[in-house]
């Protein structure tokens, strides 16, 4: 379960799409989060990765490592 507060003008739009296509609002809602919500992973997770940056392997010492 998620509670959330819109604008009131966000809130009239969502309703007046609800409206006009027959679908609920939630409905919309869910969606516009499951369109977007790997994007904001991917930029959350990379900016965490700058600030906190991973060991780097040169290409020679992944061969290495392979066997190549």
């Amino acid at each position: 379960m998620l509670a959330i507060r819109l604008a009131p003008e966000i809130e009239k739009r969502l309703s007046r799409l609800a409206e006009k296509t027959g679908r609920t609002k939630t409905f919309y809602v869910r969606e516009a989060i499951l369109e977007h919500i790997e994007d904001l992973e991917d930029t959350y997770l990379a900016a965490d990765r700058l600030r906190q940056p991973a060991q780097t392997y040169s290409a020679q010492e992944v061969k290495d490592e392979l066997g190549l």
